[in-house]
Formats: structure tokens, C-alpha cells, sequence
């Protein structure tokens, strides 16, 4: 699969490194085209879109309203994975109101495209192999959420070759809930949970 990754980040760089191994074809995407700090090379962020059938936005969710409208043509019919949480500076969360959500936003900024959340309630530090596997034999979960039935689909997919346990959600609307997963991640890690953490979500059969 021909997998676009916006933002060059630890988020971006960590699940570039598990597409490739999954056998992905990957172009991470930056504002500043070169080598990144992770040895990863990088392209332009409208090259590395129009190289996808799926697009992984890994930039601050901050950064987005200036970068997706360049992108919007380029990215209209494909599947836009939002990996992002609204956040400010001090990683507190970013308040969009009780109903919305930040990737509410931005399927509004990206009318024509098919927004799925994903991956935002994952830390960088456990997207590697050797964390990938947790106690007991428990891969980490990956709630995904959207509209498109067939692009959620095809992101769980994705999420499963990477490694992790996809889990649907419901509509993108329950982004909220999934944000608000992430938000609570980030204050047990800076409360000195630590952010080798992740969610787990077993469920049983009935």
C-alpha cells in the first residue's frame, strides 16, 4: 500500500519506520524537504500526498489549518488519517468545545476527503518493536474512528500490518472520546507515568 505521512516528527518518523517494515511503500512529507533527525528521507508535503492512497497527518493538529488547505486538491477522494490531538504548548489540551473535536475540523477543512482518526492515543515510545508486544501477548490498541465505512476498513487494516489492535469506534463525532483518551495518556506521563503506556482494550466474547 502507498502510504503518505504528513509531519516528520517522533510520531511521524516512528510509524513511517513500522509501514516500511510492513512492506509499505512510504513518503514522509515535510515543510522543509531533506534527511530527518531519524535518518528518514523526507519530500515535500504535497509530493508525499499525491504519492498516497492513504495520507497519516503525524504534524501538530495546531499546524493544520495552515497546512492542509495547500493540500486540499491533492488529497480530495483519498483516505486522511488525523493522528493528531489538540493540544497547546504545555501539552494541555486544547479545548474545540463539547461537540467537535479535532478531527471534527479537520474533515471541515478537507471537505472532499475521507477522514478517519487513528493512532493519536499511541505514544511514539511503544511504536516500536521491541514495546509492540506487551504482557501477556497483547499488542496495543488502535482505535479508529470515521464515517466512511470502507476507509475505516481499510485504515484498521492498515493499523493490524503495523502491529497494533485495531479497534472501531463509531463515527468520527466519537473522535471526542478518543481525544479525550489521548489527553488523559498525556497527563499520566507528565505526572510521571512515564509515556512507554499504552491502552489496552480486551474485549471478550459474550
Amino acid at each position: 500500500m502507498n502510504i503518505g505521512i504528513i509531519g516528520g516528527g517522533n510520531v511521524g518518523g516512528a510509524l513511517a519506520r513500522l509501514a516500511m517494515s510492513a512492506g509499505h511503500d512510504v513518503v514522509v512529507g515535510v515543510r522543509e524537504p531533506g534527511r530527518l533527525a531519524n535518518g528518514i528521507d523526507a519530500v515535500a508535503s504535497r509530493q508525499a500526498a499525491m504519492h498516497a492512497e492513504i495520507v497519516i497527518l503525524a504534524l501538530p493538529y495546531v499546524a493544520c489549518v495552515d497546512a492542509l488547505p495547500a493540500l486540499r486538491d491533492v488529497l480530495a477522494g483519498k483516505i486522511v488519517v488525523d493522528a493528531t490531538n489538540p493540544l497547546n504548548a504545555d501539552w494541555s489540551p486544547l479545548l474545540l468545545g463539547q461537540e467537535n473535536s479535532a478531527a471534527e475540523e479537520i474533515a471541515r477543512l478537507l471537505p472532499a476527503s475521507r477522514v478517519v482518526k487513528a493512532f493519536n492515543t499511541i505514544f511514539a515510545d511503544t511504536m516500536i518493536p521491541e514495546r509492540m508486544q506487551r504482557e501477556g501477548g497483547y499488542r496495543i490498541t488502535a482505535f479508529v474512528v470515521g464515517d466512511d465505512d470502507t476507509a475505516v476498513a481499510h485504515v484498521a487494516d492498515l493499523a493490524y500490518s503495523l502491529g497494533f489492535a485495531p479497534q472501531r469506534v463509531g463515527g468520527l463525532a466519537a473522535a471526542r472520546y478518543v481525544e479525550a483518551m489521548a489527553h488523559l495518556n498525556i497527563a499520566i506521563a507528565m505526572g510521571g507515568g512515564g509515556t512507554n503506556a499504552c491502552f489496552l482494550f480486551d474485549q471478550k466474547p459474550v
